[in-house]
């Protein structure tokens, strides 16, 4: 289920999925119960609530007549994915050797053999230690040659996303 919703404080407007407990502004950062925000359109599709977004964007800036005559989100995804050339192919032409790039994009995700994503590592840091605070799980990164900057970004994008709480500069997954 998605829903177009918007905030009574800044008038933004933004997609939900679910149906959280709460949900937070991506503008202004404005907290509120998920059940007290207002909902314009509830569907299941998710392009169709993109399209009603979008179109009520193109309205509050006097654009709604130019953007009827653009096509469906699923349309012009379409044509993204067939216009342009492939990275494998861009690369190529610029002479780099894209097996090459592929490999050690792997290896970087992977990290030093450890046979985890750097992502991973992050998460079995916050499942293994026992409250475990910012300077522990960079540590405990670092170990597995997951650099401290990766490392803060995930931990951020964790608690940003709800996978993850931190109270008293402790961190613990959800």
């Amino acid at each position: 289920m998605y829903a177009v919703v918007g905030c009574s404080e800044c008038s933004a407007l933004w997609i939900v999925e679910g149906r959280p407990e709460t949900s937070q502004c991506p503008r202004c950062g404005g907290r509120r119960q998920y059940a007290k925000r207002r909902k314009f359109v509830e569907t299941d599709d998710e392009d169709h609530a993109r399209e009603v977004r979008a179109s009520m964007l193109a309205n509050r800036q006097d654009h709604g007549e130019a953007f009827a005559e653009l096509d469906s989100f699923a349309e012009l995804d379409r044509q993204v994915d067939d216009a342009g050339v492939d990275d494998e192919t861009y690369l190529e032409a610029s002479g780099v050797d894209s097996d090459a790039v592929a490999a050690a994009g792997d290896r970087a995700e992977q990290g030093a053999g450890s046979g985890r994503s750097r992502k991973e590592t992050v998460l079995a840091a916050l499942r293994d230690l026992e409250a475990p605070t910012e300077a522990d799980v960079v540590a405990y990164a670092a170990e597995r040659d997951v650099s401290a900057d990766y490392t803060h970004k995930t931990l951020e994008k964790l608690v940003r996303a709800g996978r993850a709480s931190e109270s008293g500069g402790s961190y613990r997954l959800l």
